[in-house]
């Protein structure tokens, strides 16, 4: 299986500088597990927004979507579990 090709919206570039250094290593190491394996088994679809998927990164939600036919995955949205699912605008 290829290795897929990660793109991120600057939304997500901006909230994961603005992290701390653990939270942000655990999340670097999170995304780069998705690029191997874009849906693991913590991964789970957000409900009324269809082609996008969450992965738990302790207390941080990282917010993708995955294109099967491009071999990519989108990061759109990294935030606190309390704040993500808040004006989610994909």
């Amino acid at each position: 299986m290829p290795a897929y090709v990660l793109s991120m919206r600057p939304r997500a570039r901006r909230a994961l500088r603005q992290l701390d250094p653990t939270a942000r290593q655990a999340i670097v190491a999170a995304i780069d597990a998705l690029m191997a394996n874009p849906r693991p088994s913590g991964a789970a679809p957000i409900k009324g927004h269809r082609p996008y998927l969450r992965v738990r990164v302790g207390d941080y939600r990282v917010i993708y979507a995955v294109d099967e036919t491009a071999c990519s995955v989108r990061i759109a949205v990294i935030g606190h579990r309390r704040e993500v699912y808040r004006n989610l605008d994909l």
